[in-house]
Order: structure tokens, then C-alpha cells, then sequence
């Protein structure tokens, strides 16, 4: 045999590192103080102290030792009943959030029954179409102490409506609500594409949702501005930097012309980044995003709140780098993302199954992924000191360049108008494309190695792990339970109560009392949503090449 294990027929593959991030920053050999811009002084005041401004080492002073990260796994299939038992289960495993992930119909403002939804009920996330839904999906659950993540944007404001329904059925009042609502409209025009109305009128209804919560909803954040589906279509990390601040400018500007104090509503905006495998440099841009935060909101906007200036983070772990070629190789992927998102100092985590690339998670996958979060947070030491990276030649240095080619795109975007006019134009668009094709060319020439794909590639293994199977009569018994409430509720009412909301619109009032009051008569979310239908209307996307 020979002394490589018997490959004597098999081609030699040499394979180095890339010399630059996947941003395309380049990387040297070896980093000194010499690299760190301004010297050790000016380093300092850079970095300021965990919990201080401008907040590059952390928002809090003791961070992971004072509490851990949210452990929050997406989830979410089918009926409420049953993603009601896949939160109890995750629960009973040690999760300490919850995360919903909602079907496409419920995403576009569509009931279970309509033509169009049909075919994708309960598919790719739990169906809501009452408030008695909603309800059900927390049944035994108490909302008063659990924090809830609501990845919703489209229709937020409806799905808002009747989580309050909700908990007023639990008899929890508005104030001990904790947990976030995604309701970032304009990376749906920019990336997701499950927009419903024209930009103009969907901004609206984000600005009502956060302008109703600073006033009635003192724990909950009515916004995550979020980069990672813009990263999870093929930008990097240095567009997602600088697409999200873009947009959170759009909103803070939005906010302040109706009226606002920036310290009334910023000190609960969150913010929602994707953690890929290039982990320095995922490290370097979350250090970065806080202090390009805390810049915009005290400089820009004259903070006087520190918390106005805080930034907190949800990290996503991406399901684009997974694969389906070897997917047990998504296990290692998931974990140095994962520990990429600690050592940035992440507030609440996701981390991805290792059957993503093939169907919602099993209940192996997702437990897994949890224990991949545990065993980071209680057996490895990463948790014990706040942002342990701080000082290194390489991640400062690093850190200092995404927060300036950021700086640099928030120019550009501010000079095409700004995030919104930026999205119509299609100039952020163009930028996520054009990076995802050189990504595509990377992978597809082997000069971006990915291990199980263009090298180590073992076709012969079996690909395919155990998939989940959910319930095949669960789209038809959610339809039937609609249609039963829809003809035993109260028509009248109903009817009035779509009548105010619609009437609410007109006038230019907040709409969310409105959603509150028809929800709680028993309204389904198509019907609020066909309000705004009939108002704003629908958005097509024009072609943009």
C-alpha cells in the first residue's frame, strides 16, 4: 500500500486556503500593531468597553456571563396544532425562544382556502388565518414569559394583530409581551420578493407597527432590519453591512417625519444578520455593524438614550452554504457558524439543520442544531469573556475595512437617493446578483472550494438523509377549520369591523387599533389583507435588465 492510504490511482488535489475573504478583502500572511490603524490609543477609543459606546465589543458589560444568547431554532409546519408540538418539544430540550416560520399563503395575505394557496398550506411554515390560530399555536405556552420571533413582513401588522388577540385570551397584558416581529418591508422588495403592496403603502404599515408598539408594547420590537436574506440571495458580507444600515436610515427617516423622537422608538429596533462560514470575517462585520450603529444613530440623529445606540442582533446561520452533497458535512458547517455568531456577540440564535438542503428540518436535525448551540455555549469556553477577539491585529484590522467599504456602498445609496429609491432603481439589486454570479463562478471553477461539491466529491454515497414527513390531510383540515369559524362567527360584526379598518386606511390613521379590534371579531387575515388590496393595491416588480 502506499503511504498516502492506497490513492495510488486516484489524481493528487492540492488545495490552499484563499487569500481573500469571501468579500473579496485580501488577506496577508501575518498581521502586526503595525496594521491597526492609529495605533494602540486610537484602538481604544475604537473599541471602548463591552456595554459603552460605541459598542464594538458588545452592547452589555458582562455579555455571555451575565446571560447567554437566545437559543431560538426557526420552526414551523403545517397546522398550528402541530407546530405547537414541535415548540413543546424544542422547549423540553433546553430552546429559551421561540421563532415562527409562517407558509407562503399567510406570508402574501392569502386564507388557507383561497385557489392560490392551496398547494403550499402548512408547506414551508404553520398556517395562520384567525386569531383562534394564533392561539392555538401557543396553547400551554405562556406568552407572558417566553419571547416570541415572528419572521413576517408583508402582512406583520396583521400577524401582530392577532398574536394581541392571542394573549388576551391568556389574559397577558401588552406590556409583558416580549420578542420581536421581522416587519422589514424593504429587504422584501430588495431580496425575498413576498411583497404584497407597492412600497409607498407597505412602508406605512411598517411605520404604524413600530409607531403602535413604542406606545403600548415597551418589550417587544416591532422590527428586525435585516440583512441576512439579502446575503442568504449572494451578496457579502460587506453589502449586507452596508444594504442593512441603508435601510435602517430609510426607517429611522421615515419615523422621525411622522412625528417621532429617535429615542421613542430606536432603543427597541433590532437588527438580523446571516452568520456564513468565513467566520473572521463575519466576526469583523458584526463588530463593525455596532459601531457603524452607534455612529448613525448619535451623529445622524442626535441620540441622547444610549440604548438608542445599542445594537442588538439575531444571527441566522445560513442555509445557502449547506448542501445537499454529503449533508452530514452540514454539521461542521453549522458549528463554525454558529461560534462565528458567539464570538461576534449575537443576541439570539438560529442555527441551520443538516437537512435544510432538503426539507424542513427533522426533529433529529433540529435537535442537533440546539445541542450544536449548547455544547458551544456550556462546553467550550467561548462564553466566559466578553468579545475575546478584541485587540487582535487581524481582527481589528479587519473590523476597521468592512466598516469603511460599508461606509463607502451608504454613500453610494444615499447619493441614488436613498434604500428605497435605491431598491427601485434596482441598483441593490443589481449588487446582490452581480455577487452572486461571482460566487456561482467561484464554485462552479473550483477557485472557491466546497468541500463534498468540487472537491472531496464522493458520488457514490448515499445523499440523502431521513426527510420529514408531515401530515398530508394537514392543508385539508386547516381549509375545513377556516371555513367552519368564518360561518360560526358573527358576520355583522365582522363586517363593521372590516368597515373601520377600511375606513382607517382612507383617513391615514394608524391601522393597527383597527387589525386589533377585527381580528378579535373573528376577521380572517385575508380579509384584513384584502382591505389594503382594495386600497394600495398590488406590487409588480418591473424588470430591472
Amino acid at each position: 500500500m502506499s503511504e498516502d492510504g492506497g490513492d495510488r490511482g486516484r489524481a493528487k488535489v492540492r488545495v490552499v486556503p484563499t487569500t481573500v475573504t469571501d468579500s473579496g478583502l485580501e488577506v496577508k500572511a501575518i498581521y502586526t500593531e503595525d496594521d491597526v490603524v492609529g495605533g494602540s490609543d486610537a484602538l481604544a477609543e475604537r473599541l471602548g468597553l463591552p456595554g459603552a459606546a460605541p459598542f464594538t465589543r458588545g452592547p452589555y458589560p458582562s455579555m455571555y456571563r451575565g446571560q447567554l444568547w437566545t437559543m431560538r431554532q426557526f420552526a414551523g409546519f403545517g397546522s398550528a396544532e402541530e407546530s405547537n408540538q414541535r415548540f413543546h418539544y424544542l422547549l423540553s430540550q433546553g430552546q429559551t425562544a421561540l421563532s415562527v416560520a409562517f407558509d407562503l399563503p399567510t406570508q402574501l395575505g392569502y386564507d388557507s382556502g383561497h385557489p392560490l394557496a392551496i398547494p403550499e398550506v402548512g408547506r414551508v411554515g404553520v398556517a395562520i388565518d384567525t386569531a383562534d390560530d394564533m392561539a392555538s399555536l401557543f396553547e400551554g405556552l405562556p406568552l407572558d414569559t417566553i419571547s416570541v420571533n415572528f419572521t413576517i413582513n408583508a402582512t406583520a401588522p396583521i400577524i401582530l394583530a392577532t398574536y394581541l388577540v392571542a394573549a388576551e385570551r391568556q389574559g397577558v397584558s401588552y406590556e409583558q409581551l416580549s420578542g420581536t416581529l421581522q416587519n422589514d418591508i424593504l429587504k422584501e422588495f430588495l431580496a425575498r420578493k413576498t411583497f404584497i403592496y407597492p412600497p409607498d403603502a407597505s412602508l406605512r404599515l411598517t411605520g404604524d407597527v413600530i409607531e403602535f408598539a413604542s406606545q403600548h408594547l415597551p418589550r417587544f420590537n416591532p422590527i428586525s432590519i435585516t440583512g441576512y436574506h439579502a446575503r442568504e440571495a449572494g451578496c457579502d458580507a460587506v453589502q449586507e453591512l452596508g444594504l442593512t444600515m441603508s435601510n435602517a436610515i430609510a426607517y429611522c427617516d421615515l419615523l422621525i417625519a411622522r412625528g417621532l423622537d429617535i429615542d421613542s422608538f430606536a432603543p427597541r429596533l433590532s437588527f438580523h444578520f446571516a452568520t456564513t462560514l468565513d467566520m473572521f470575517e463575519e466576526v469583523a462585520k458584526l463588530r463593525a455593524a455596532r459601531r457603524l450603529w452607534y455612529s448613525i444613530a448619535t451623529n445622524r440623529y442626535q441620540a441622547k438614550d444610549p440604548a438608542s445606540g445599542r445594537l442588538r442582533f439575531f444571527s441566522g446561520n445560513s442555509g445557502a452554504t449547506l448542501t445537499a452533497q454529503q449533508p452530514l458535512n452540514n454539521l461542521i458547517r453549522s458549528t463554525i457558524q454558529c461560534l462565528g455568531a458567539v464570538l461576534g456577540g449575537a443576541q439570539s440564535i438560529h442555527v441551520m439543520g443538516y437537512d435544510e438542503a432538503f426539507e424542513i428540518p427533522s426533529e433529529e436535525a433540529v435537535t442537533l442544531s440546539l445541542r450544536t448551540q449548547q455544547i458551544i455555549a456550556l462546553e467550550s469556553g467561548v462564553a466566559r469573556t466578553a468579545d475575546p477577539l478584541a485587540g487582535s491585529y487581524f481582527v481589528e484590522n479587519l473590523t476597521d475595512r468592512i466598516e469603511e467599504a460599508a461606509r463607502q456602498l451608504m454613500e453610494e445609496i444615499e447619493r441614488e437617493g436613498g434604500a428605497a429609491r435605491a431598491i427601485e432603481t434596482g441598483l441593490s439589486q443589481r449588487l446582490i446578483a452581480e455577487s452572486a454570479y461571482r460566487y456561482e463562478l467561484d464554485v462552479t471553477s473550483g477557485r472557491r472550494p466546497k468541500v463534498g461539491v468540487n472537491i472531496y466529491a464522493d458520488d457514490s454515497e448515499s445523499q440523502e438523509p431521513p426527510l420529514f414527513s408531515g401530515d398530508p390531510t394537514s392543508a385539508d383540515r386547516q381549509i375545513a377549520r377556516t371555513a367552519r369559524r368564518v360561518a360560526e362567527r358573527d358576520a355583522g360584526g365582522v363586517t363593521t369591523m372590516l368597515t373601520k379598518l377600511h375606513d382607517d386606511v382612507v383617513a391615514g390613521i394608524n391601522v393597527m387599533p383597527s387589525l386589533i379590534d377585527a381580528a378579535r371579531a373573528g376577521a380572517t387575515l385575508g380579509e384584513m389583507a384584502d382591505v389594503f388590496r382594495g386600497e394600495f393595491g398590488e406590487f409588480r416588480e418591473p424588470s430591472l435588465w
